[in-house]
């Protein structure tokens, strides 16, 4: 029988069959539990947008002034992510993952019980940098847990968190706004604060944490995770910071989140000012944009590694330039059909969470396990500069220009970033040296 580490899928290389059994038992826990706590940051992050409407008529707050809310709150999130990319890379995961989540639930109290406009932008950026302590240990989590080979697949099932989080938050707060927009926060702090409990119980940090056997792969040049600090970051600038191909996927993620947070955080506003529709209809349509997104990550994912060969940059390309296509067709084809809305506005969301799942993955591949935190805080911080034109620049488009300048703006997002990934159509599909 050949032995376990000639199946790139064989939990743990080299061990029993008691022990692969194990592995994977902890394999299904942990990206279960990584999935479950990371729905749950969205559920104290992006409960903003159903509250906006209401905040507008009950504290005289502009879209400019809310705008500005969400591109600081994203700007300090990215610039968290990135630096928590190094910590998460050396950070016990469980840790730092249950922290995060119960200081912004502790944050979205607070903003809850304020109401003066400097008051809730400060706490808001606050939340913003704490969110930033949800993605590096799931990533830690994920490279840690399964093989390069299905870390594409596997990172699209556990990217389904982005939009399970976000669908239900949507509709949650569409209901919940009716008791006052206040409970957008109160409710969404209470589910984050039962996650938190949950991680603590569920997650662990690597396989050698209980007592497993680590994924043996080896790197170009033999990096370990354990090396010197001095050879760690001689590792992580050679495979992260002099890779052009993590550049590119950098910058691309910055139109990709343009457009996914122009449609996310504005999607209910939008739709209540220019379509007509109730805020609850709002709630479950921008759901639908969200649920569309589980369905196109996991179709991508699949594709990526049956396809193209664990190449995420080349479906990339063709899902955001589809996701483009989408967003110009529900412009354009104002029938005042909501069934049409919905479809178009679902199929823009099917498609450009395929770039929003795989620019990590991909980038996370390329650095290799040693530094896939720090890749992927490098390629977010760039997605969340975006904030400056999906936040404060959309809000300050549609005050002063209107609805239809802010979604030719976000089709022009959407041909830039196709064009972007074109340039990185050549990228490898890892930076492991021993493997095909």
């Amino acid at each position: 029988m050949a032995p376990p580490t000639q199946d790139p899928r064989h939990a743990a290389p080299g061990g029993s069959a008691a022990t692969d059994v194990l592995f994977r038992r902890w394999q299904r826990r942990t990206l279960i539990a990584s999935i479950v706590g990371y729905a749950g940051y969205y559920f104290v992050r992006k409960n903003l947008s159903l509250a906006m409407p209401a905040m507008e008529q009950d504290l005289g707050i502009t879209k400019s002034d809310l705008g500005l809310f969400l591109t600081l709150h994203g700007l300090l999130y990215g610039l968290s992510k990135f630096a928590n990319g190094f910590l998460g890379d050396r950070a016990n995961a469980r840790h730092f993952m249950v922290a995060g989540l119960l200081l912004s639930a502790v944050a979205n109290v607070v903003f809850g019980f304020s109401s003066a406009v400097f008051l809730l932008g400060f706490v808001w950026v606050v939340n913003g940098w704490v969110q930033g302590m949800g993605f590096p240990p799931c990533a830690r989590l994920m490279t840690h847990w399964f093989h390069p080979r299905e870390l594409a697949t596997k990172m699209s099932i556990w990217n389904t968190s982005h939009s399970i989080g976000a669908a239900l938050v949507v509709v949650l707060c569409g209901y919940l706004v009716t008791f006052g927009w206040r409970w957008c926060f109160f409710g969404p702090a209470l589910v984050a604060s039962a996650i938190a409990a949950y991680l603590w119980f569920a997650l662990r940090d690597t396989p050698s944490s209980v007592g497993l056997p680590e994924i043996r792969v080896a790197t170009a040049d033999g990096a370990s995770h354990d090396a010197p600090p001095a050879d760690f970051r001689r590792f992580v600038r050679q495979q992260v910071f002099a890779n052009p191909y993590i550049w590119v996927l950098a910058f691309a993620n910055f139109f990709v989140y343009t457009f996914r947070y122009g449609v996310l955080d504005w999607g209910p506003t939008l739709l209540t000012q220019w379509k007509g529709v109730s805020l609850q209809h709002a709630g479950w349509m921008v759901a639908a944009f969200e649920v569309a997104g589980i369905v196109g990550m996991l179709v991508t994912g699949w594709l990526t590694d049956r396809v193209f060969g664990g190449r995420g940059a080349r479906m990339c390309l063709c899902a955001m330039a589809l996701a483009g296509v989408c967003l110009l067709a529900f412009w354009k084809l104002h029938t005042g059909s909501t069934a049409l809305s919905t479809l178009l506005l679902g199929g823009a969301g099917f498609f450009i969470y395929g770039p929003q799942a795989l620019i990590g993955i991909t980038a996370a591949n390329l650095a290799t396990k040693h530094a896939a935190g720090t890749a992927v805080g490098f390629t977010g911080l760039f997605g969340y500069l975006s904030t400056i034109v999906s936040g404060w620049g959309l809000g300050t488009l549609v005050q002063y220009h209107g609805w239809n300048v802010a979604l030719a703006g976000l089709v022009g997002v959407a041909a830039v970033g196709t064009a972007l990934f074109a340039l990185a159509w050549r990228a490898k599909a890892h930076g492991y040296g021993t493997l095909s």
